[in-house]
């Protein structure tokens, strides 16, 4: 089928999905969730061919986003079954009033309709995406990368045999079968036909949706994220947070991309850091990182010397931006002028530098004593996300179901009027 054919029959799913109780959606999910565990071997081989044409082409830790494995297909259908016991969203009532005139005003909340998601090499994506769009009442638009597309075809081929067993329409969960940069560019540009169109991947995407968009579009995902160590900081600890944070998954948008550290602790901290980063990592067998290093850093430890980008750039792997700097103000002046306003963290023991940190850096995430690598939908027990949302308006942070609705008014009277000499006295400017 043709993109536009796709979004045809995405937009007759909007109907049905919307008159669904929520039931009939969690039982959906559940055959969905079924369906995936079932169709494994066919996920996994359409994987394997995936990643066999992948290799050589994409590094290692990219391979690693796009690898399947039965253990991450358990986790995906896990992940349908948790956003099944959420609440639902549809019809909540988010403010009621009473007005004088006795008109009962309900702002309730509706799906969106058609949500369009373009994203790269991550096939688990396909079923979160599926999940949330579903129990939000919409009909979802795949678009991935030519890199995963055997892998995605193969989950939403299970999905759509989910959704059949319980009768809501298969094309609830659809995935273009272009993945040229014309069918990003016709999604962008779908209007009448996409109500929110999300992008999750690299700078170059986000910025292409953000500009060259005419349909509603959620700005996700790049993230430069920081660590702050300030002096006042536990240093075993502040090893732990950087070392999770850099180095548990290093290719997600999560992912410490940058260390500032407090120059009056800088002597003491560095060299372990360098010592748990580099050294132990390499005796251990494990890629260490590569540490690149502004002028202070840099006159403390070996390493790479930063380049004028490095403290601008989303990594996506084992190398690590450090900074010096003189103290947390300095540090949020850093972070203001280099974040992508993701997900930023201070380890310290002083409650005034943290409140100050947490009042002052502009991000969708900011921890203190904790590693970035909690933003994530389901560890803020949203589910699973749609995505981590990095602008203000409309969402922001991990989306989850109540991000992915929309709202109206509903107004209840009892044959109520506008007008009259008496309402023209009272409101003359009405």
């Amino acid at each position: 089928m043709t993109t536009h054919e796709i979004l045809l029959a995405a937009q007759s799913a909007r109907t049905p999905l919307a008159l669904a109780g929520t039931d009939e959606k969690n039982a959906a999910l559940e055959a969905m969730a079924v369906a995936l565990v079932e169709a494994a071997p066919e996920i996994l081989e359409a994987n394997r061919a995936d990643l066999e044409a992948a290799r050589g082409r994409i590094s290692d830790v990219m391979l690693d986003r796009l690898a399947l494995t039965p253990s991450r297909l358990t986790d995906m259908a896990k992940g349908m079954r948790e956003v099944a016991a959420l609440p639902d969203p549809v019809g909540a009532v988010l403010h009621r009033v009473v007005r004088p005139n006795g008109l009962l005003i309900e702002k309730t909340a509706v799906p969106m309709g058609v949500i369009a998601i373009i994203y790269e090499s991550r096939p688990n994506v396909t079923s979160d995406a599926a999940a949330l769009a579903l129990k939000a009442g919409s009909a979802c638009v795949l678009r991935c990368g030519r890199d995963a597309w055997a892998s995605c075809n193969a989950i939403v081929k299970a999905l759509r045999c989910g959704l059949e067993r319980t009768g809501l329409p298969a094309c609830a969960v659809s995935l273009i079968e272009d993945t040229s940069h014309d069918s990003a560019n016709e999604l962008m540009t779908a209007s009448g036909l996409v109500d929110l169109l999300i992008p999750r991947g690299g700078a170059g995407l986000i910025r292409a949706c953000v500009e060259n968009a005419t349909v509603p579009c959620i700005q996700t995902g790049t993230g430069i994220c920081h660590v702050y160590v300030d002096r006042a900081a536990d240093p075993d600890m502040a090893l732990r947070i950087v070392e999770n944070a850099k180095t548990s998954r290093p290719s997600v948008c999560n992912a410490e991309e940058v260390c500032l550290v407090h120059r009056d602790i800088a002597a003491e901290f560095l060299p372990r850091l360098k010592a748990a980063l580099v050294e132990d990592r390499a005796a251990a067998g494990l890629t260490p990182v590569e540490l690149r290093l502004d002028r202070r850093a840099a006159a403390i430890i070996e390493g790479t010397p930063a380049g004028e980008r490095d403290f601008d750039t989303e990594f996506l792997g084992y190398i690590l931006a450090v900074a010096v700097v003189d103290d947390v103000d300095e540090a949020i002046r850093h972070i203001a002028c280099h974040s992508t306003h993701h997900s930023e963290c201070i380890v310290t023991s002083d409650p005034v530098a943290a409140d100050r940190f947490t009042a002052c850096v502009d991000s969708a995430a900011v921890y203190v004593n904790a590693s970035t690598r909690f933003t994530d939908g389901g560890e803020f027990g949203l589910g699973c996300e749609m995505g981590i949302s990095t602008q203000k308006l409309h969402a922001r942070g991990p989306m989850g179901l109540a991000e992915l609705c929309s709202y109206k008014y509903i107004i209840h009277g009892n044959g109520q009027t506008r007008g009259g000499a008496a309402a023209r006295m009272q409101t003359p400017c009405k």
